[in-house]
């Protein structure tokens, strides 16, 4: 799935790709990090706590540390190391609210895959698309539906029949993304998308 947004992203389609995951799964798969938005934060960057400090540090370098069962630290102020993902009750980061008027105002069709939309306040983005924008929910379940008029998804139409815009696909987000890519003749393109991506990074295809 993060290879058909990469996709998506090659002809020219992709907006902005929004994301709660914390593993950089999406720039692992080569996503312009200019089009991403990890609203969570991510294991990319990591800074010193120390409120005088804040140094940077690497994702490697953090690795690094604690593959060898170290406590990373700073080097200049003895401070911990954080990565710079949001824990609860932190706030969001200022990029996520920067873009995402801009953003969702432009928007003509919102992917929404593999979540549960309870956590707050990405769960509710949905509802900032223009009233008239199509939906489409790839996941295991149906989830962030309306519980009032105008706030999540509505796919039986028990607000307005009038109006059916959200649709939802049950199932896998890879096989859903395969499915698709194969309805829109880009699968072939998809396959070598992902093959060429995993030779490069000289990992086994089969994972």
């Amino acid at each position: 799935s993060h290879f058909f947004v990469k996709l998506l992203e090659q002809k020219g389609l992709l907006l902005r790709h929004y994301t709660q995951n914390i593993d950089c799964l999406e720039r692992t798969a080569g996503i312009d990090p200019e089009l991403i938005v990890e609203a969570h934060g991510s294991f990319h960057t990591a800074h010193c706590i120390g409120r005088k400090c804040r140094q940077e540090y690497s994702q490697a370098w953090v690795k690094e540390h604690i593959f060898r069962d170290e406590i990373p630290r700073c080097s200049s102020c003895d401070s911990l190391v954080k990565p710079d993902i949001t824990f609860f009750g932190e706030g969001l980061p200022s990029r996520f609210f920067e873009l995402l008027v801009e953003d969702f105002a432009r928007c003509d069709l919102l992917i929404v895959m593999g979540t549960s939309l309870l956590v707050q306040p990405f769960a509710s983005i949905i509802d900032h698309v223009g009233p008239h924008v199509p939906r489409l929910l790839i996941n295991r379940m149906r989830v962030g539906e309306s519980k009032a008029p105008g706030a999540g998804f509505d796919f039986d139409g028990r607000f307005d029949k009038s109006l059916h815009r959200d649709a939802f696909v049950a199932g896998d987000s890879d096989e859903a993304c395969a499915l698709f890519a194969g309805h829109l003749g880009w699968i072939d393109e998809l396959v070598e998308l992902r093959a060429s991506h995993i030779a490069k990074q000289g990992l086994d295809l089969a994972k």
